[in-house]
Formats: structure tokens, C-alpha cells, sequence
């Protein structure tokens, strides 16, 4: 068991084990998880583009000034 470090005393609260498993993750999983890659991928393209408009437009009013 493990000793805490300010008190001294043992720790006897039970350790979780985690394993792997083999299995895929079902149809429901693979679907959110895809889901939200796509969701986040538009939405960093929408800043991107969103930072090059105005990059684009303060290089434009520099070069007019």
C-alpha cells in the first residue's frame, strides 16, 4: 500500500485497474467521434478563414495608406 506523504499513514483506498480491451468501439462511438472531428475541423477552418479576411483587409489599408 501506499503512504501518504503529510499523514503518514497508509492508503486504504482500493486502486482501480484499468485493462485494455480488444473490442472496437461500437458503430455509436465511431459515429459521435467522427461527428466531432468534422465539427471541429470546420470550425478551425471558419477561424482560419475568418483571420485571413482580416489580416487581408488591415494589409489592404495599410498599403492605401
Amino acid at each position: 500500500m501506499k503512504t501518504s506523504r503529510h499523514t503518514r499513514t497508509e492508503d486504504k483506498t482500493a486502486r482501480i485497474r484499468r485493462t485494455r480491451t480488444t473490442q472496437q468501439p461500437s458503430r455509436i462511438r465511431r459515429g459521435r467521434r467522427r461527428s466531432a472531428l468534422i465539427y471541429h475541423a470546420l470550425r478551425g477552418a471558419a477561424y482560419a478563414t475568418g483571420a485571413g479576411t482580416v489580416g487581408l483587409g488591415f494589409y489592404l489599408i495599410q498599403q492605401q495608406i
